[in-house]
C-alpha cells in the first residue's frame, strides 16, 4: 500500500478530509521550500503537491505562472526538486509528497532515470499534466513497479465514458478540476461540483480531490462536505507573490521573507483545516 493509500484510509477512518496545499518548488527562493512543506505539515496538511517549475506552464493561471518563473530565476531542476523531497525525508517519513508539473523535464530525463530517482528521493505520485493517459503507459508502469501513484486530473468536460479510462490507469487519488480555466479562477458552483464528484465515484473506488477556485476556510469546507480532499494552490502562492511585490524597489535576496511567507500561508491553512475537521 501507497503512502497516499494508507493516509486517505486513516482519514476515511477518522472521517476526515484530506487538505492538500499546493507550492512551486524554489519560489521565491530554494532556502524556503523544505522548511514550508513541514510547515504545513505542522499546520494540518495530510498530502503536499510539490510544483516542478516549468517555463510553459499552460494549466496554470497568472499566480502560478509568477511562481514557476520566480523559481527558473534560481535555475531550479527537476533533479532540484527531486533532491528538496529527499531533503523534506530526512524528517518526515509519513506525508506523501505528489510532484505535479509538465512531462518535457521528465522525458528529458527519461522515464526509468526519472522513476528510480523518484522512489529514491521518496516521491509517492506523480502528476504530469500534459501527459494523457493513452501516451503514459510505460512511464506509469515505471511508477507503479516503485509504488509510487499515477495521478491524472479530471475537468468539467471529462466525459463519463473518458472517467472511466482514466480512472482505470490512475491510483492514489484523481484530481478534479472545479472549475473550466486556469488555476485561481473565480467563482465555484458547489452544486454542479457535487454532481460531478458524485458521477466520478460511481465510476471509481478512488478518492477524489478537487482544486481550482479553493481561496479560505469557506470554500474548503464547502468542497470538504462533497469531496474527499482540498486541494489549495493560487490562494497560497499568491501570498509568496504579494511578499517579493512588496520588497524594496531593486532588492533580490528574498530569503529575508521566509519567515513571514510560512506564517501567513500556514495560518490560511490551520484555518481551512478547522473548518474541514468542524
Amino acid at each position: 500500500m501507497s503512502r497516499i493509500q494508507q493516509v486517505f484510509r486513516t482519514l476515511q477512518s477518522q472521517q476526515k478530509k484530506a487538505l492538500i496545499p499546493f507550492v512551486s518548488a524554489g519560489d521565491p527562493n530554494p532556502q524556503l521550500t523544505v522548511p514550508l512543506m513541514h510547515a504545513m505539515v505542522a499546520a494540518g496538511a495530510n498530502l503536499i503537491e510539490l510544483g516542478v517549475p516549468f517555463s510553459d506552464p499552460m494549466a496554470d493561471g497568472p499566480v502560478i505562472q509568477k511562481a514557476s518563473e520566480r523559481a527558473l530565476q534560481h535555475h531550479i531542476s527537476l533533479q532540484d526538486v527531486l533532491q528538496m523531497v529527499a531533503d523534506f525525508r530526512h524528517e518526515d517519513t509519513n506525508t506523501p509528497v505528489v510532484l505535479m508539473g509538465y512531462l518535457n523535464p521528465v522525458e528529458v530525463m527519461g522515464y526509468e532515470i526519472f522513476a528510480n530517482q523518484a522512489a529514491a528521493a521518496g516521491v509517492d505520485g506523480v502528476l504530469l499534466v500534459d501527459f494523457p493517459p493513452e501516451e503514459s503507459h510505460e512511464c506509469v508502469q515505471l511508477l507503479r513497479q516503485r509504488q509510487i501513484d499515477s495521478i491524472y486530473l479530471l475537468s468539467p468536460t471529462t466525459s463519463e465514458q473518458r472517467v472511466r479510462l482514466i480512472c482505470g490507469q490512475a491510483s492514489g487519488f484523481v484530481y478534479y478540476v472545479s472549475l473550466k480555466g486556469v488555476t485561481g479562477s473565480a467563482a465555484l458552483d458547489i452544486e454542479t461540483v457535487q454532481q460531478r464528484v458524485h458521477m466520478i465515484k460511481n465510476n471509481t473506488d478512488l478518492p477524489v480531490g478537487v482544486g481550482f477556485g479553493i481561496k479560505d476556510a469557506g470554500t474548503a469546507k464547502r468542497i470538504g462536505s462533497v469531496a474527499d480532499a482540498v486541494i489549495v494552490g493560487s490562494a497560497l502562492v499568491k501570498m509568496i507573490e504579494q511578499a517579493v511585490a512588496a520588497l524594496p524597489h531593486g532588492e533580490v535576496d528574498t530569503t529575508m521573507l521566509n519567515p513571514d511567507i510560512i506564517k501567513k500561508i500556514t495560518t490560511l491553512l490551520a484555518d481551512m483545516r478547522g473548518a474541514l475537521d468542524q
